[in-house]
């Protein structure tokens, strides 16, 4: 049984110029049929859930209405949800909404700031201003939200490191306890995408984004945020938890279009379509668009490719607990590349190795050394 939900909202106001999450512009109709749909799916399940996260999109995107609906399901399925994430963009939250969010036993928000300064934040696409963002997360910890998380972005085209480190001061003025720090990425068929393609802006050197990277690491570090996973810091006691189960690989149910649901080593993802996911649940067809049984050795891969992306690493003893392998030895060839090229080092009790974590020049380069282990 999975202990963690996630459930997805792909309505925007707009969509931004680097995303490649699947979304679309809001319609109320459509998304009152989808929530219809949502609340039929959450009875169906055996819960309960002790980590609840709603993303997108943008869940916040809702009318208050249709939000309250979800979210009063989705409480009466997991009250005792240690966990319960909504994310939610600067330009659609406000006061009204904010008590809404705390009276549905939501007890965490992410909140896409991104950054504070303004010309990077137009440079996105995105539509919130800085003094929004800065109103939106101010609001959350006035409503007693004592759990709050930022994305923000680094490495736009055209940025500076002193610009940089200006953006995380001004950031990290903010009452967060959380934070995820993501390099730009050009992902295929966004627009952003095609700009590099036709030669419209350049990415900055590598150099110059692994500089910033650090910089970021170095300034949240010492404003108390740990770094815990590649991308995400958090103050002690605020690592998200529904995310720390994603990277111990365990079960997880995913609804709504696109959603990804991991179930007895079976990973399935929903047909990533609003209009096609209402149809076909109207008409009682899948809504499984690909599904893929993962053998027991895959299994134990992945969760070491997921695992190394963590501060701690992984441990030999909890490895061989989880996946019935003997990591040293199912890894040996890997184990040796990554320390030759100076990635991981070994964990140690008694002078015995009992695990391998990350390198500081892993965390720069960690999709590598996943993509070594599976």
């Amino acid at each position: 049984m999975a202990s963690s939900l996630y459930i997805h909202m792909p309505f925007c106001r707009r969509k931004c110029l680097y995303c490649d999450f699947y979304s679309k512009i809001y319609d109320a109709s459509q998304a009152s049929s989808y929530i219809d749909i949502l609340l039929k799916q959450l009875k169906e399940l055996e819960g309960p859930f002790s980590t609840v996260y709603v993303g997108g999109g943008t869940p916040t995107v809702l009318d208050n209405k249709l939000l309250e609906k979800l979210l009063k399901a989705v409480r009466a399925k997991s009250a005792s949800a240690q966990e319960f994430t909504v994310e939610a963009n600067p330009d659609s939250l406000d006061d009204e909404k904010i008590k809404l969010l705390a009276g549905c036993g939501v007890n965490r928000l992410s909140i896409g700031v991104q950054s504070l300064d303004e010309r990077k934040l137009k440079k996105l696409g995105r539509i919130h201003s800085s003094e929004k963002a800065r109103e939106s997360v101010r609001l959350a910890a006035r409503q007693g939200f004592s759990n709050i998380s930022a994305d923000i972005i680094f490495g736009v085209w055209d940025e500076t490191l002193d610009a940089l480190k200006k953006d995380l001061d001004e950031i990290l003025k903010l009452p967060l306890t959380h934070v995820s720090c993501y390099s730009l990425t050009y992902e295929k068929d966004t627009p952003l995408f095609n700009a590099v393609k036709n030669k419209s802006l350049s990415p900055l050197e590598d150099d110059l984004v692994a500089a910033m990277y650090e910089t970021a690491i170095d300034r949240l570090a010492l404003r108390g945020f740990k770094q815990y996973e590649v991308s995400n810091f958090a103050k002690v006691g605020y690592e998200c938890a529904h995310n720390l189960s994603y990277w111990d690989n365990e079960p997880y149910v995913g609804l709504g279009a696109s959603a990804v649901s991991y179930i007895d080593g079976v990973r399935a993802k929903n047909v990533p379509d609003v209009g096609e996911y209402i149809k076909r649940y109207e008409e009682e067809i899948p809504l499984v668009d690909s599904s893929e049984k993962l053998s027991p050795l895959r299994r134990a891969r992945e969760t070491a490719a997921l695992k190394i992306r963590t501060r701690d690493g992984i441990d030999f003893e909890w490895f061989k607990a989880k996946t019935g392998y003997d990591f040293a030895e199912l890894e040996k060839k890997a184990i040796i590349d990554l320390l030759d090229k100076d990635l991981v080092k070994y964990k140690k009790e008694n002078n015995i190795p009992s695990g391998i974590c990350l390198k500081r020049k892993g965390f720069l380069f960690c999709d590598t050394v996943s993509s070594v282990l599976l």
